[in-house]
């Protein structure tokens, strides 16, 4: 039998959880939050068989879920060590505390928090340090590359990590990621795709799809104003061992994917292989004024088909020069 735990205070409403729960064993409570939001709480069941699916879609890692089999109980999903116990500090369903969560399940699976060294530039990920228990840097606009370059050369032996956003990695950061990928620096990328520039109010981005609406293309994005940037292929036209693939956070299916992409990119950091960058688009439901379901059914219907998941890019056996 299975049981499902909220921590009520962390959540935040987006009852994403309860759209993949197909038994209907999760509904909003009727009391708020010191927040202000109305948590999910289960529903008193023994229908639950521990699937797990709901906590993989939590943005805020507010569930945890535990099955109990001839008498022990074990752990199918919960909060990761290396996360604080603290809330995000981002939107009701934002994709970067999905992402967060998958980092955190995967730097916990290695056994590294000690040797991390995370660094992530301007955006809405900017108070990421509030939240993960490792050493991090701030660096400037676009820079993070840059940063984390400094930081593996000088400590080769630390696991080193940036974690950018789509405005900050396709434009005022364009020529520091070109140029780490180039030389092949050996640290890995989290680049969040989620269309616009999130932190300032929901700006056209590079990655902006057409016709896509944004507060500074209000009649949507036009030819004339440029395509969409696909990261991940124009740096796959780069030589040397380079691991780039792109996953989702809109289902729990795509999320384990990308997980599996983001333990990749951290293995090949590790084994000395060279640059990885994993790309998951993720949604913006406050800036792109939609529901976190109907944020959802945007990257399902209109930024997958543009930006095709994958890995593109797979590394060879040699180690890096």
């Amino acid at each position: 039998m299975g049981k499902v735990t909220v921590d009520s205070e962390k959540c935040k409403e987006c009852m994403l959880c309860a759209d993949v729960c197909d038994q209907g064993l999760l509904k909003k409570s009727a009391n708020f939050n010191a927040a202000g939001y109305y948590p999910v709480e289960p529903v008193d069941s023994d229908e639950c068989n521990g699937c797990g699916l709901c906590a993989t879609m939590c943005p805020e890692a507010a569930l945890e879920v535990t099955v109990e089999r001839k008498g022990k109980t074990r752990t199918v999903a919960s909060r990761p060590e290396i996360l604080y116990d603290v809330p995000t500090t981002y939107c009701p369903g934002c994709s970067h505390g999905v992402v967060h969560r998958v980092i955190g399940e995967v730097l916990d699976d290695f056994g590294v928090q000690e040797k991390v060294i995370g660094v992530t530039p301007i955006g809405c990920s900017i108070f990421i340090y509030k939240m993960f228990n490792v050493d991090y840097c701030e660096g400037a606009h676009g820079r993070a590359p840059a940063v984390a370059t400094g930081m593996k050369r000088v400590q080769p032996d630390s696991v080193v990590f940036t974690y950018q956003g789509d405005g900050d990695i396709g434009a005022i950061g364009i020529a520091e990621i070109i140029h780490a990928a180039s030389r092949n620096e050996n640290f890995t990328v989290i680049f969040v795709n989620n269309g616009n520039y999130g932190m300032t109010g929901g700006q056209m981005a590079p990655t902006t799809l057409l016709d896509q609406v944004t507060t500074s293309t209000p009649y949507g994005r036009k030819s004339s104003e440029g395509y969409p940037m696909k990261m991940c292929e124009m740096l796959a036209t780069l030589e040397g061992n380079l691991y780039l693939a792109r996953g989702a956070a809109d289902t729990p299916k795509n999320i384990r994917k990308t997980k599996r992409y983001i333990k990749q990119a951290f293995q090949n950091q590790i084994d000395n292989k060279g640059f990885s960058m994993v790309e998951i688009l993720g949604t913006c439901p406050a800036n792109w004024r939609k529901s976190p379901q109907d944020s959802i059914k945007f990257v399902q219907d209109v930024m997958i088909p543009y930006f095709p998941l994958g890995e593109l890019r797979t590394i060879g056996g040699d180690s890096n020069d």
